[in-house]
């Protein structure tokens, strides 16, 4: 968004003076301007013929048109910039401002660039197949077990098609679904109750948004965090929707969930079978959909398995020592069974 005002002057004599008001709204003024304001400082100095003010996402320059116009093609350049990749050096600066190409940063097999430009990108097979799979598919299935990355590739898929403007917003959910504590004795109101279901979501999204600009998009409902249950008489349109730990969900709930899906929407699902919290009397409605939707045209799905996890490589070892003991568990539950069957 881009103000002027006009200041004419009576005599002719005295040149034409003009102040260009630029919003930068597309990026966090703290990455922006830089540690101490260093970067404005440096823009300040390589244009000498302009008076320019900087406060928050706004930027006066006070000069002579031409100036002024070349100050506010610069700065939009500075943000595109800064917002492809969540950084902005000196030497991009000057770059810039000269006229020169500023140096790509390696995009290959990045999906975007995170907090302090850190690259977040596929870091497995599986990983990159689930990038690959969500361009293809409006409906993408993330199985595997914790630490494979599933629902974080998911959440940097989202930010990526959020930040080129593909959707106008972002919504995330989990079920709420108690293990070991019930809800009604946490302390606090409903957000707090809920929120700590919410909070790997959260995490997530903090490395690849700066702080500043995260809460905005979550004051404005352009980022929507929400449990499951607030889905409910929702059409979900020009979005990215992600429900994590679906295996948790029962089978009405993802059925509720999958039908919330409107124009121009992509969902990503994950989840984790081995790891379902629900009541043994309740069936998963995870496995439950990914039966009824086995061929259903549109629908892609990603298995992850312990070598795709990226966590501590204990991890790795605790994934497997448990499929060990639940292969032993089977094992001895089959064998009581035909001891009893004789």
């Amino acid at each position: 968004m881009i103000f002027r005002l006009q200041f004419v002057n009576l005599h002719s004599e005295i040149p034409l003076m003009i102040e260009r008001l630029v919003v930068i709204d597309n990026v966090d003024p703290v990455i922006f301007y830089g540690v101490n304001n260093s970067n404005i400082q440096l823009i300040r100095s390589l244009f000498p013929k302009l008076r320019i003010a900087a406060r928050g996402s706004l930027i006066k320059a006070l000069g002579d048109e031409q100036e002024t116009a070349d100050f506010e093609k610069k700065i939009k350049e500075l943000e595109s910039y800064c917002v492809k990749y969540n950084q902005l050096g000196e030497d991009t600066i000057l770059d810039i401002v000269k006229g020169k190409p500023p140096k790509e940063l390696k995009m290959d097999d990045v999906i975007i660039y995170g907090v302090n430009g850190k690259p977040i990108q596929g870091r497995s097979a599986n990983q990159q197949k689930l990038v690959k799979t969500f361009q293809e598919n409006d409906l993408t299935f993330a199985l595997g077990p914790a630490g494979t990355g599933k629902t974080y590739v998911a959440i940097a898929l989202a930010v990526r098609a959020l930040k080129n403007r593909e959707v106008r917003k972002v919504i995330l959910s989990r079920p709420a679904v108690e293990a070991g504590e019930k809800l009604g004795f946490l302390p606090g109101d409903m957000k707090d109750k809920i929120d700590p279901y919410l909070q790997p979501l959260y995490d997530a999204l903090g490395d690849m948004i700066p702080a500043n600009k995260l809460q905005e998009y979550i004051e404005t409902n352009v980022i929507q965090i929400a449990p499951l249950a607030f889905m409910r008489g929702r059409t979900l349109s020009d979005a990215i929707i992600i429900l994590d730990e679906a295996q948790n969900t029962t089978t009405h709930q993802i059925k509720m969930f999958l039908t919330r899906l409107g124009m121009n929407a992509k969902m990503i699902i994950t989840g984790d079978i081995t790891q379902i919290d629900l009541p043994h009397s309740q069936t998963s409605g995870l496995i439950q959909a990914l039966k009824v939707l086995n061929k259903v045209p549109g629908i892609g799905r990603v298995t992850f398995d312990k070598k795709d996890i990226v966590r501590h490589q204990l991890v790795q070892r605790i994934v497997e020592a448990y499929e060990k003991h639940d292969e032993e568990m089977r094992a001895l539950r089959l064998e009581e069974k035909k001891q009893q069957q004789e």
